[in-house]
């Protein structure tokens, strides 16, 4: 293929790159000049799924299924098979994808690479937890059977590796049983981050899922609503529900202060299902509430915007850290219509870049106001650096090559796994300090 545009979510870059589009994982890689990435969805917001210059493998023709295990549940698919697709072939079958991140519209390549989580990581971990094999072609020829008894140094370089290990061609995957497309929901408000701490507390001790949203608009003390959640038993058929496509882009973003505070002040008071005693939701909606509206990225405006998610330590030290971000967010005047708050559990990382590690996670969306909003960005991170706390490589449009280096110290110890011939755009900013112009 030609040059094409295929860029990230976040869309505050316009790279430039050759795309390879392999439709057969028996074959070795292609020769040429210049490095390689794997890219799946792009629903990686930054420069990790991105290659300057250089090629991109657009793994998306790799989408078949290659055997099931209807007894325990494995099942072994090529890299570029969606969530969404195992999805619809596994639930009519009693199962689950183990874990999900907020869309489903990523593939099992991507999953691996950015080690994704979800709802569940205090009792189920990261998706890498559930990946019990996959083969990686490396650029040399060599296609390594990866496990945690075989080769298993590229096994934990590779989950959270962010595609530079080499090309994953298929994965197994652990799927988790249920008996119906339902989950039972509660919701529970929140006035302040205490109120949150102590419901998320009891929560989590009762339910499978537990993931709150978050009024970073609102001033004073924090309010949200923590929302929890199990599959239920009921086996009768889930509403199926239609997507629709954001239907322009408009020339600004829609996003501003007005409109952040008048969407959080609804959204805080509306009625939902779950407010008090549980209630029935279909999993879809549960578990991927922004899917129903595709390409909503465009809301943005023509120049994108930034997520920033990161996590900081439990304990009082922890929980300063967060309310300290928030005031800064706060006053800044930058709030984000969607802020997820969550605990992360203790469970050890998967790989030797993954980022959940044990306290609190919070994400958040920032239009892109150039200067202003790099700024603000670079201000979370002095206090998430101090609190010893570390931002997501799949959310990062911008962190420095130092702070990089302070969150993911296992990140010398993974280069040596590092394929000679891969590279990306987020890697090169990271450790050589190369960036590409964000959109202005």
């Amino acid at each position: 293929m030609s040059r094409d545009e295929l860029g990230s979510w976040g869309r505050v870059f316009s790279p430039r790159q050759r795309v390879i589009a392999p439709q057969d994982r028996s074959l070795p890689l292609p020769p040429g000049e210049g490095s390689l990435l794997p890219y799946g969805a792009g629903r990686s917001y930054g420069d990790s799924c991105l290659n300057d210059g250089n090629a991109l493998i657009h793994t998306r023709g790799l989408d078949r299924f290659i055997a099931f295990d209807t007894a325990t549940g494995v099942l072994r698919c090529e890299a570029g098979v969606l969530l969404a697709d195992i999805i619809d072939f596994a639930l009519p079958r009693g199962w689950f994808p183990p874990v999900t991140p907020g869309t489903k519209f990523v593939t099992v390549g991507g999953a691996i690479a950015n080690d994704v989580h979800g709802k569940n990581h205090h009792r189920d971990g990261s998706f890498g937890h559930h990946v019990t094999r996959f083969e990686l072609l490396r650029s040399d020829g060599a296609r390594l059977a990866c496990s945690a008894t075989e080769n298993a140094g590229h096994y934990r370089a590779t989950i959270g590796g962010l595609g530079l290990t080499g090309l994953v061609t298929w994965a197994e995957l652990r799927l988790a049983p249920l008996k119906g497309p339902w989950i039972r929901q509660t919701a529970t408000r929140f006035a302040s981050l205490d109120q949150f701490f102590e419901a998320s507390a009891a929560l989590e001790g009762a339910h499978r899922y537990v993931v709150a949203w978050l009024d970073c608009a609102s001033r004073g003390a924090a309010r949200g609503v923590v929302f929890a959640g199990d599959h239920d038993e009921d086996d009768n058929p889930a509403p199926t529900r239609r997507a629709r496509a954001f239907p322009f882009e408009p020339p600004v973003s829609l996003v501003n202060g007005l409109t952040l505070r008048a969407f959080n002040a609804i959204y805080y008071r509306t009625p939902r299902a779950g407010a008090g005693d549980p209630r029935l939701v279909p999993w879809d909606e549960f578990f991927f509430p922004l899917d129903a509206m595709h390409q909503w990225n465009r809301i943005y405006g023509p120049r994108g915007f930034f997520q920033y998610q990161c996590v900081v330590p439990p304990g009082e030290a922890g929980r300063a850290a967060l309310a300290e971000l928030l005031d800064r967010i706060a006053a800044s005047g930058q709030g984000s219509f969607l802020s997820v708050l969550k605990r992360l559990g203790d469970r050890p990382a998967a790989g030797m870049l993954t980022f959940p590690c044990p306290g609190y996670t919070l994400a958040l969306d920032f239009p892109n106001q150039g200067a202003r909003t790099l700024s603000l960005l670079d201000s979370l991170d002095a206090v998430v650096r101090a609190a010893g706390g570390r931002v997501y490589p799949a959310k990062d449009s911008r962190m420095s090559s130092a702070a990089f280096q302070a969150y993911y110290p296992e990140w010398e110890a993974f280069r040596s796994y590092i394929d000679p011939r891969f590279s990306s755009s987020f890697w090169r900013r990271v450790t050589r300090g190369e960036s590409m112009a964000v959109a202005a």
